[in-house]
């Protein structure tokens, strides 16, 4: 399968695009983010697994989703039932996905600890005060292990991110899936980059009025994951079957409007013209 390398601004087209996904089902991306966000939290609460069985599920989740974004491309409609699909398909390489993931995660956070100490793990495991003689160390410390960790979070990241879609789309083993997940990423780093700045934005915006933002920007993210799949492994945009609006997509595609063709006048206008001056050459001819 090929890695397609994409022009920097389609790191807007693909929220732009995931915006255009959820405006043709809203109610139906709100009622599916709401009942993942159900799940996560219920699964919070089953103490010490619980967070470390959903990470375990969650590309199963997020394949289902871009199952049913799927979907709705061929016009059916996306529901709730989207979401646990995938458990009956490609479970077993989804979860391996969401275990090599998790041990990723694992090896991170040990790494911070061990950076920052004692004192550190005791404020991160049990909320320990520190003197604040030893405050400037902490914090030292703190900032030093916080880099590393979101150096080493962002490979990780890069490796999940398309994973769970090559899985359940092209049928790709998940090592090589997160491989190939990871090296899309790498030679689509300045295209990622505005599209990470741009959400961020977004983001701050979003939780800005009480998080109601929120609402809309998180089914938008799951859109834009499948839409930059499809522009990066497929050299694509989305099409959806059977859509009189399609042309509002079109519009969005920055680079369409370059390539519309030219409109010429009707050949029968013409003919028009030419059968309305024979009467006048008859009469002259009369005469």
């Amino acid at each position: 399968m090929e890695i397609h390398q994409v022009h920097a601004k389609q790191g807007l087209q693909w929220i732009l695009s995931g915006f255009y996904m959820f405006r043709r089902a809203p109610l139906a991306w709100i009622f599916v983010c709401f009942t993942l966000m159900l799940i996560a939290i219920s699964m919070s609460l089953i103490p010490l697994l619980g967070k470390f069985i959903f990470t375990l599920v969650s590309p199963v989740f997020l394949a289902g989703i871009m199952l049913g974004c799927k979907d709705m491309e061929q016009g059916k409609s996306l529901d709730m039932t989207h979401l646990f699909v995938a458990f009956k398909t490609n479970a077993v390489p989804l979860i391996t996905i969401g275990g090599i993931y998790l041990i990723g995660q694992i090896l991170i956070i040990g790494l911070v600890m061990l950076i920052g100490g004692s004192q550190m793990t005791d404020m991160m495991l049990y909320g320990k005060r520190v003197d604040e003689s030893e405050l400037m160390g902490v914090m030292s410390s703190f900032l030093t292990s916080s880099l590393i960790a979101l150096t080493l979070s962002i490979p990780l990241m890069m490796a999940s991110w398309f994973s769970p879609l090559l899985v359940v789309f092209d049928n790709v083993p998940p090592i090589i899936a997160m491989q190939k997940s990871f090296f899309a990423c790498l030679r689509n780093f300045i295209p990622f980059q505005l599209y990470g700045v741009t959400l961020i934005v977004l983001t701050i915006i979003s939780v800005m009025p009480y998080g109601a933002g929120l609402i809309i920007l998180i089914p938008t993210i799951f859109a834009s994951i499948y839409v930059s799949y499809k522009d990066i492994f497929l050299n694509e945009p989305i099409r959806f079957k059977n859509n009189p609006s399609e042309a509002d997509l079109q519009k969005a595609n920055w680079g369409d409007a370059d390539q519309q063709p030219e409109q010429h006048e009707p050949e029968a206008k013409q003919e028009t013209t030419t059968t309305g001056n024979k009467p006048q050459d008859k009469d002259q001819n009369d005469r």
